[in-house]
Parts: structure tokens; C-alpha cells; sequence
């Protein structure tokens, strides 16, 4: 990003004299006073801290200029600021001035789980044909979207942006903000249900991520889902599938899986055989989204098939660590909901071990009244003859120890531990732990089963 403050200004209708200082070059914006470098603008966001506090932090380490909300007090008169009736539209106001004044191809992406993996694939297929920004970490809501757009260099190309949700309406703003050229769904599961009761909610409001989508722009979606099919078929704009049926636009035609990898085939490209670092068949969807993107960039599948070989998966999604013992372990605790759970279980068990299946498991939160039914219906995936050791943690998931306790075939091998226990339950982890053994630990984010992951590789 490079724009001077005066044209910033006049993008976001600052209501200050801000003529002294209109020449002033700003190169980079961040919310966040820690992570300021040289030439950034600051914009002071008012949540449970407010930002205004910490314009002297920002200075020190390299804001030249602020937003600063009309009328708050303490506003400084010896450095460059704009005043604006609320930074973060103001923030939200300069995205979209930008992302029109760089006219990138956008690609936004969006499901209830692999929204993250998608955007991480879809990256690795386009990165080398295009100049391309994604998002960064978990920046995938009103802040940390507009903070990706204005954070793009002036040569971008193609932005593939994530898009979270928690709520009615947030994807119908964030679709509105970037207006999308490609949108793509995941799927639909039981993430958020709290907030929205049903499955049929969550698909409407997963459906928001078209509500920008331009009118030339494309939907890509999972063809089983029912609840997709029928929103989809009421669009005006084009829409491609993919899934594991053979009605979709891509479909795997063969799909073998070991303990780390898959190789798959599609019904587009027959005579080439992708390869993908890392397990699950359920990943085969998210490589056909990307791939299907691909196939809209006339990507040839030689280069696709080396770019998801190759690429890198963002921390704390399905990753591989070895724990101080030589133990295998599985990190998947950034994310959390039913159907990621059973999904990442079953691909766990096929993991060939000398010693034990331990599998470590959190709540999963957001689940609303349906909570300890969605909790205990995970024991679908835990079968006693894979599955030697089960650690519960947190009040949500004591259903699904409650549900193994009427296994007579997991008596003695499942632990349940309150919340406040987790020291307890890394110790006893620790205490029963070989070389030969393989740990999954798999939460909603909250629970921070990291904890438990940095103490297995750190231990003494």
C-alpha cells in the first residue's frame, strides 16, 4: 500500500484540517499498536481496550499518522491525524477505496469447516501465475479483511480472501466489501449453530458470500449438499460443484489415502494424478474447490498437481509434530465442530502406530442447545478397536464421555476432565505416553489444547 494522507482522507470523509500534513506517505495500517512498522497509519479500534489509549505506543513504533473518532478526548495536536465519526468504517471505507483503485481479481472464500485449507490451496495452485495476497492467520472478519485488502502491494493481482462468520448478516457486509469475482462454499455443518439454530439457517447465511459476488462472478459449491443445491439453483450468476457424486461439474474418480497423504484423480483430468501432504479424505473436497479455481485461471493440472504437493497448510490445521518422546502427533486445535471432529477421527485411526491411538479431545463450542447431543454424537467415530485411549476435556464434551460409558468395551479407558483440570490431564497423558504411540489433539480454539501440544514437545 502507498497513498498519501490526503487522498486517504478524502476516502474515508475525515472531518479535520488535515492540510499540513496532506503529503505524508503511508505505506502499511494496523489496529494493533504491537504490530506497527514505519510509514503505518493507526486506527484505534474501541472494543474491550480502547485504542485511543495507545497512540503513544503506536508512535514509538512507527505510526506517522492515526484515525482518531470525532470528539474522543486526548486527541494529540503535533501528529498527523484524521478524524472520522468510527475508525473501524473508516478502516472498512479505505479497504473498499482501495480494493476498487487496485481492481485485483478476488476470490472469497467461506463453509463451516476447510475454509482455511481451500484458501491455503487455492493460493499454492495461483501464486505462481498471478501476483497474489491471502489472508493472513484468522484475519477473516470486519477487521482482519479490510486489514488483508489495504495491507496488498500496489501490483497485486489476485486477492484470496477468508471469510468467517458467527452471525446473521456478516457475510452479506463482508461479500458487499470485497465484491467477489469467485465465491466458494465448503460446506455446511453445525459451526455457529448457537446463533443460528439450524442447518438450513446456517446454509442461508453462508449463501451472504454472494451477495457481492459480481455479476460476471462464479459460485463454486459442495454439490451433495442439499441445503446448497437448492439455494444455489435461485442465483442469476454461474455456479460450478464439486463433491465426492458423480452429478458434480468435478468429482474424484479414485482416491487412495496411508497414514500422511492422499492420491486422487478427478473426472476433468483423467490422466493426472494429484498428490496431496497431508491425510483425510475429506481434503479431496477442499483440492477440488481450488482446483476448480485453477481450471478458471487455465491453470494447466501439471501445475496444479505440483502446486498441491507442495503447499504449506497454515499452523494448528491438521499438522504433524513429533513430541519430545518420538511420538506422533496429530494438531488439529485451532477449529472445531462435529463433523471436523468425527471426519479428522476417522482419518486419525487409519494411521498405522506400533503403540496406541490416543485421542485428546475439547469442546466444541457455539453449539448452542444442541451441545450435548452434537457432543456425544461424536462417539460414532470413536470405535473401542481403533481408538485405545480417549482424554476429555471441558463441561460440553462430558456428554461424550457419558455416551462411551454405556461402551462396556472403553471401560477404563476414557478420562474426563473438567476445564480447570488440563494441567491434570497433560500430566496423565505424559505419564502413559511411548515413542510408538500417536496423539490426536483436536478442540474448538477456546480450550486451548495448544497448551496440552507445547507440553508433549516440550517436556522434561
Amino acid at each position: 500500500m502507498k497513498m498519501q494522507l490526503a487522498e486517504i482522507a478524502q476516502a474515508v470523509a475525515a472531518e479535520n484540517d488535515y492540510s499540513r500534513w496532506q503529503d505524508l506517505e503511508i505505506n502499511s495500517v494496523a489496529f494493533d499498536s504491537r504490530q506497527l512498522t514505519t510509514g503505518a497509519l493507526f486506527v484505534p479500534l474501541i472494543a474491550a481496550n480502547d485504542g485511543h489509549d495507545y497512540i503513544g505506543n503506536a508512535q514509538q513504533n512507527g505510526a506517522i499518522a492515526a484515525f482518531w473518532q470525532l470528539g474522543h478526548p486526548g486527541k494529540p495536536t503535533d501528529f498527523p491525524i484524521l478524524e472520522v465519526r468510527d475508525p473501524l468504517q473508516a478502516l472498512q471505507q479505505l479497504a473498499k477505496y482501495y480494493l476498487n483503485k487496485l481492481d485485483p481479481r478476488v476470490i472469497a472464500i467461506t463453509g463451516s469447516d476447510g475454509k482455511t485449507t481451500t484458501k491455503d490451496m487455492t493460493a499454492a495452485i495461483l501464486a505462481p501465475h498471478t501476483n497474489l495476497v491471502r489472508t493472513q492467520g484468522n484475519f477473516n472478519n470486519e477487521i482482519g479483511v479490510p486489514v488483508t485488502i489495504l495491507n496488498m502491494s500496489t501490483n497485486t493481482e489476485t486477492l484470496v480472501i477468508e471469510m468467517g462468520m458467527d452471525r446473521p448478516g456478516q457475510l452479506d457486509f463482508l461479500s458487499r466489501l470485497v465484491a467477489p469475482d469467485i465465491a466458494i462454499i465448503t460446506m455446511i455443518g453445525e459451526a455457529h449453530i448457537e446463533f443460528f439454530g439450524t442447518r438450513d439457517k446456517i446454509a442461508d447465511a453462508k449463501m451472504e458470500i454472494t451477495h457481492g459476488l459480481k455479476e460476471d462472478g462464479i459460485l463454486i459449491y459442495d454439490g451433495d449438499e442439499p441445503l446448497l443445491r437448492d439455494r444455489a439453483a435461485t442465483l442469476a450468476q454461474r455456479t460450478k460443484t464439486f463433491g465426492q457424486q458423480p452429478t458434480n461439474d468435478l468429482y474424484p474418480t479414485s482416491v487412495t489415502a496411508d497414514s500422511k497423504q492422499l492420491d486422487f484423480t478427478v473426472n476433468q483430468y483423467p490422466d493426472t494424478d494429484f498428490h496431496l501432504p497431508l491425510l483425510g479424505t475429506y481434503n479431496v473436497n477442499n483440492a477440488m474447490a481450488a482446483i476448480t479455481v485453477g481450471g478458471l485461471f487455465q491453470i494447466q493440472p501439471q501445475q496444479m498437481q505440483t502446486a498441491l504437493a507442495n503447499f504449506k497448510l497454515t499452523k494448528n490445521r491438521t499438522q504433524w509434530l513429533t513430541g519430545a518422546q518420538g511420538e506422533q502427533i496429530l494438531s488439529d486445535v485451532y477449529n472445531a465442530n462435529p463433523t471436523a471432529m468425527m471426519a479428522v477421527l476417522r482419518a486419525f485411526v487409519a494411521v498405522p502406530v506400533k503403540g496406541q491411538h490416543i485421542a485428546v479431545l475439547g469442546d466444541m463450542l457455539e453449539l448452542g442447545e444442541q451441545a450435548p447431543a452434537l457432543h456425544a454424537g461424536v462417539a460414532q467415530a470413536l470405535d473401542p478397536a481403533t481408538i485405545d485411549q480417549v482424554y476429555l476435556l471441558g463441561p460440553q464434551i462430558q456428554a461424550l464421555a457419558d455416551e462411551l460409558a454405556e461402551n462396556s468395551a472403553f471401560n477404563g479407558r476414557v478420562h474426563y476432565y473438567p476445564l480447570n483440570q488440563k494441567a491434570r490431564l497433560t500430566a496423565d497423558l505424559l505419564a502413559t505416553l511411548t515413542a510408538d504411540d500417536a496423539v490426536l489433539l483436536k478442540a474448538s480454539n477456546g480450550i486451548h489444547l495448544d497448551e496440552v501440544m507445547r507440553a508433549l514437545q516440550n517436556r522434561d
